[in-house]
Protein backbone atom coordinates (compact mmCIF):
# COMPACT_ATOMS: atom_id res chain seq x y z
CA UNK A 1 0.00 0.00 0.00
CA UNK A 2 1.06 3.76 -0.77
CA UNK A 3 1.98 5.88 2.08
CA UNK A 4 1.37 9.44 2.06
CA UNK A 5 3.34 11.33 4.68
CA UNK A 6 1.95 15.13 5.38
CA UNK A 7 1.78 17.62 7.80
CA UNK A 8 -1.24 19.62 9.14
CA UNK A 9 -1.59 22.90 10.84
CA UNK A 10 -3.12 23.03 14.06
CA UNK A 11 -3.95 26.81 14.14
CA UNK A 12 -5.30 28.00 17.55
CA UNK A 13 -5.96 31.69 18.51
CA UNK A 14 -7.35 33.21 21.73
CA UNK A 15 -10.48 35.46 21.20
CA UNK A 16 -10.68 38.93 22.76
CA UNK A 17 -12.90 36.91 25.22
CA UNK A 18 -10.41 34.24 26.38
CA UNK A 19 -12.11 31.70 24.49
CA UNK A 20 -9.44 29.18 22.22
CA UNK A 21 -10.31 28.44 18.89
CA UNK A 22 -9.12 26.25 16.01
CA UNK A 23 -9.21 26.73 12.22
CA UNK A 24 -10.31 23.92 10.41
CA UNK A 25 -10.97 23.77 6.60
CA UNK A 26 -13.14 21.90 4.15
CA UNK A 27 -12.06 20.11 0.95
CA UNK A 28 -12.84 21.79 -1.98
CA UNK A 29 -11.82 18.76 -4.25
CA UNK A 30 -11.32 15.13 -4.32
CA UNK A 31 -12.25 11.71 -2.76
CA UNK A 32 -13.07 13.58 0.12
CA UNK A 33 -14.70 16.62 -0.86
CA UNK A 34 -16.43 18.28 1.33
CA UNK A 35 -15.01 16.71 4.28
CA UNK A 36 -13.23 18.69 6.98
CA UNK A 37 -9.43 18.79 8.19
CA UNK A 38 -6.54 20.74 9.25
CA UNK A 39 -5.00 22.16 6.38
CA UNK A 40 -1.48 21.18 5.36
CA UNK A 41 0.14 18.85 2.89
CA UNK A 42 2.65 16.10 1.22
CA UNK A 43 5.99 16.39 3.15
CA UNK A 44 8.69 16.87 0.07
CA UNK A 45 11.86 15.26 0.14
CA UNK A 46 14.31 16.52 2.46
CA UNK A 47 11.76 18.70 4.19
CA UNK A 48 11.07 18.16 8.04
CA UNK A 49 7.25 18.38 8.89
CA UNK A 50 7.50 21.80 10.49
CA UNK A 51 9.20 23.04 7.17
CA UNK A 52 6.36 21.68 5.30
CA UNK A 53 3.76 23.34 7.44
CA UNK A 54 4.94 26.64 6.91
CA UNK A 55 5.56 26.22 3.15
CA UNK A 56 2.03 24.71 2.46
CA UNK A 57 0.21 27.25 4.64
CA UNK A 58 1.33 29.89 3.26
CA UNK A 59 0.53 28.28 -0.64
CA UNK A 60 -2.93 26.91 0.74
CA UNK A 61 -3.65 30.37 2.82
CA UNK A 62 -1.51 33.10 1.95
CA UNK A 63 -0.81 33.00 5.50
CA UNK A 64 2.64 32.70 7.42
CA UNK A 65 2.60 30.73 10.36
CA UNK A 66 5.19 29.68 13.13
CA UNK A 67 5.60 25.72 13.96
CA UNK A 68 5.33 25.46 17.80
CA UNK A 69 5.47 21.79 17.84
CA UNK A 70 4.29 18.03 17.10
CA UNK A 71 1.20 17.42 18.62
CA UNK A 72 1.37 13.75 17.17
CA UNK A 73 1.72 11.74 14.50
CA UNK A 74 -1.11 10.10 13.11
CA UNK A 75 -0.99 6.54 11.35
CA UNK A 76 -4.23 6.01 9.30
CA UNK A 77 -5.17 3.41 6.13
CA UNK A 78 -7.14 4.99 3.91
CA UNK A 79 -9.13 2.55 1.40
CA UNK A 80 -6.53 3.71 -1.17
CA UNK A 81 -3.13 4.27 0.82
CA UNK A 82 -1.82 5.10 4.14
CA UNK A 83 -1.04 8.50 5.69
CA UNK A 84 0.92 9.57 8.06
CA UNK A 85 0.12 12.96 9.23
CA UNK A 86 2.42 15.59 11.32
CA UNK A 87 0.02 17.54 13.65
CA UNK A 88 1.77 20.49 14.11
CA UNK A 89 0.65 23.46 16.46
CA UNK A 90 0.82 26.54 14.47
CA UNK A 91 0.63 30.45 15.70
CA UNK A 92 -0.26 32.89 13.06
CA UNK A 93 2.49 35.24 11.94
CA UNK A 94 1.13 37.10 9.40
CA UNK A 95 -1.93 37.10 6.79
CA UNK A 96 -5.37 36.44 7.14
CA UNK A 97 -5.63 32.96 6.43
CA UNK A 98 -7.16 33.54 2.74
CA UNK A 99 -9.05 30.43 1.05
CA UNK A 100 -7.29 29.47 -2.02
CA UNK A 101 -7.76 25.69 -2.28
CA UNK A 102 -10.50 25.17 -0.01
CA UNK A 103 -14.17 25.44 -0.41
CA UNK A 104 -14.61 26.96 3.42
CA UNK A 105 -13.19 27.61 6.91
CA UNK A 106 -14.30 27.43 10.28
CA UNK A 107 -12.88 28.79 13.69
CA UNK A 108 -13.65 25.71 15.97
CA UNK A 109 -14.00 26.44 19.55
CA UNK A 110 -14.05 23.05 22.47
CA UNK A 111 -17.93 22.89 22.31
CA UNK A 112 -18.11 23.15 18.08
CA UNK A 113 -15.34 20.92 17.43
CA UNK A 114 -16.92 17.49 16.76
CA UNK A 115 -19.86 19.60 15.05
CA UNK A 116 -18.34 19.27 11.67
CA UNK A 117 -17.54 16.31 9.19
CA UNK A 118 -13.87 15.51 10.01
CA UNK A 119 -11.71 13.24 7.96
CA UNK A 120 -11.01 9.91 9.82
CA UNK A 121 -7.45 10.50 10.00
CA UNK A 122 -8.02 14.15 11.48
CA UNK A 123 -10.89 13.20 14.08
CA UNK A 124 -7.62 11.09 15.74
CA UNK A 125 -6.40 14.42 17.28
CA UNK A 126 -9.36 15.98 18.56
CA UNK A 127 -9.13 14.89 21.72
CA UNK A 128 -5.28 16.61 21.77
CA UNK A 129 -7.23 19.44 20.28
CA UNK A 130 -9.92 20.05 22.68
CA UNK A 131 -6.97 19.79 25.48
CA UNK A 132 -5.69 22.75 23.97
CA UNK A 133 -8.75 24.77 23.60
CA UNK A 134 -9.46 23.76 27.30
CA UNK A 135 -6.56 25.21 28.77
CA UNK A 136 -5.34 28.26 30.05
CA UNK A 137 -2.20 28.54 28.38
CA UNK A 138 -1.33 26.73 24.50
Amino acid sequence: MKTITVSAAVIIRTTSDGTKEVFATQRGYGEYKDWWEFPGGKIESGESPEVCITREIKEELATEVKAEKVLGTIEYDYPAFHLTMHCILCSIVSGKLELLEHENARWLTKETLKSVNWLPADELILDKVAMILCSKNS
